[in-house]
């Protein structure tokens, strides 16, 4: 109870402006009108996601939103979903086990699934874009405050610019080169990707995207990321394009491609989860020839998200050794496409 009252005085604390703006803005029915919004818009919308952290001061939790009544959760790709012990609480307090159905790592972006049914959801389709000035609620469990049936945190404040990341590579380490939202206040702590953003009649603007700091002067940027740039994404996922774990459809080939065949080592398979990393690349083979490098992450083959040195395995396992491998790999925050084609065992 009294983490409740801390959190909802946390959160009229943040919605409502000073004196001057507020009785310029409408007073009293402003904060109605808002009041209306977080409680029967939003916040049944809202959830939070448990999994992976705990160590070196990841946090193991963040947020989401509820995309269709089916249970489909949308938010942010990060560590925390990094694990097969993935769970997702309502906000009237209902807890369910959740499935990764898929990423697309160039945007960050991932969808959930839950067995749960006519669950009030945001539409995508329906989403909207706002203008530089724009008041916005960013809603989030941003310290993981929020447990059980308890609400998440509100926050309200404007779009400061709307400006892109691009322009700021190597100064904030993300591979999202795209257009973002900025805003005037600080939302985007622990916990919090994932989080969306409404306009205040309940409007979906944006997704709050992960904690950003500054490589040249060590601040964050608070941002959010247009559901524009991630509708098409999500549709794709949710068909079984950018899939975390395929469905066998067809016989696997009798000569399957294998890491050696494309010329590539990874680091040792330590432990269940080890990121696919390239620990050495053959000189002469098809992965130096198309510039592959030590320490490049391998996080898709084909559409196909891989999370560890074992799904990549698997993947390249239902490839035939004739077909073209097509793999995207990160580098020092930058997406990276290449094609291979492995090579036959008599030129090895």
């Amino acid at each position: 109870m009294i983490r409740q009252l801390r959190l909802i005085s946390l959160s009229f604390a943040l919605l409502l402006p000073a004196g001057a703006a507020l009785a310029a803005s409408g007073g009293p029915r402003l904060r109605t009108a808002i009041s209306e919004t977080i409680d029967a818009a939003v916040q049944a919308k809202a959830v939070k996601i448990y999994g992976a952290g705990g160590l070196q001061g990841l946090a193991a939790y963040q947020s989401g939103m509820l995309i269709s009544p089916e249970g489909h959760v949308m938010t942010v790709l990060s560590h925390v979903l990094d694990t097969d012990d993935l769970h997702v609480t309502l906000n009237d307090g209902r807890r369910f086990e959740a499935k990764l159905l898929g990423a697309d790592p160039r945007l960050e972006v991932a969808v959930l699934k839950i067995e749960a049914s006519n669950l009030p959801c945001f539409d995508l389709a329906q989403a909207i874009e706002v203008e530089e000035g724009a008041r916005v609620l960013a809603f989030s469990n941003m310290f993981g405050v929020a447990t059980g049936d308890e609400p998440v945190t509100v926050q309200h404040g404007t779009i400061a610019v709307k400006t892109q990341l691009e322009a700021r590579r190597g100064i904030f380490e993300t591979p999202y080169n795209g257009p973002v939202y900025v805003l005037d206040m600080t939302t985007n702590n622990p916990g919090a990707e994932g989080g969306l953003l409404v306009t205040p009649q309940g409007e979906l603007v944006a997704m709050l995207g992960k904690e950003l700091r500054n490589a040249r002067n060590g601040t964050y940027l608070n941002y959010a990321v247009p559901i524009g740039q991630l509708r098409e994404s999500v549709k794709l996922i949710r068909e079984g394009k950018f899939v975390a774990q395929p469905a066998e459809t067809k016989k696997r080939p009798d000569r399957p491609v294998t890491l050696a065949a494309l010329g590539l080592a990874l680091v040792p398979d330590v432990v269940d989860r080890t990121p696919p990393y390239v620990d050495r690349v053959l000189s002469s083979s098809p992965a130096a020839g198309t510039g592959l490098k030590p320490d490049d992450l391998v996080v898709l083959v084909g559409d196909h998200l891989v999370q560890s040195c074992k799904a990549l395995k698997d993947e390249l396992e239902r490839i035939d050794e004739a077909d073209p491998v097509k793999l995207t790999v990160l580098r020092a925050r930058e997406m990276i496409e290449v094609t291979l084609k492995a090579q036959p065992a008599d030129d090895r």
